[in-house]
């Protein structure tokens, strides 16, 4: 049986562009401390040759999910990742649903530092940090 995440409360993300609309849906979940949760429900087209989750499909997720963050800490002002690196700690099934949480490590006025993990279950399968940068400040 397939997780439903309408059926559990998530929402999808919408206004996410015509790339996030090719490899979504994404969904969200607003935590009661006010943070919010990302989810993807893992698809046989999001995987490689060995039939689970290709890299580029994880980071992408690790990319928007980070960058909706950065987005929200600066008010919705336009941002754009200069770094994104990743670990590849466990693979990702079709079937799986998957959620990751972040968080801001730094701020400054123009740069934004931060870090997150996907979970499948308990089990974490990605970690990833980034710089994003808010743009028109200098």
């Amino acid at each position: 049986m397939t997780f439903d995440p309408a059926a559990a409360g998530w929402k999808q993300r919408h206004g996410q562009g015509p790339f996030t609309q090719i490899v979504g849906p994404v969904w969200v979940r607003r935590e009661e401390d006010g943070s919010s949760t990302y989810g993807l429900l893992a698809e046989d087209r999001h995987t490689n040759s060995r039939g689970v989750v290709h890299g580029g499909m994880l980071m992408t997720f690790a990319d928007h999910m980070l960058g909706w963050l950065v987005w929200d800490a600066v008010e919705r002002r336009a941002c754009a990742t200069i770094s994104l690196n990743n670990q590849f700690i466990g693979a990702v099934k079709p079937g799986d649903w998957m959620e990751m949480r972040g968080r801001i490590v730094r701020q400054t006025r123009s740069i934004i530092f931060v870090q997150g993990e996907a979970k499948v279950g308990e089990r974490v399968v990605l970690a990833a940090e980034g710089i994003w940068k808010v743009l028109g400040v200098d």
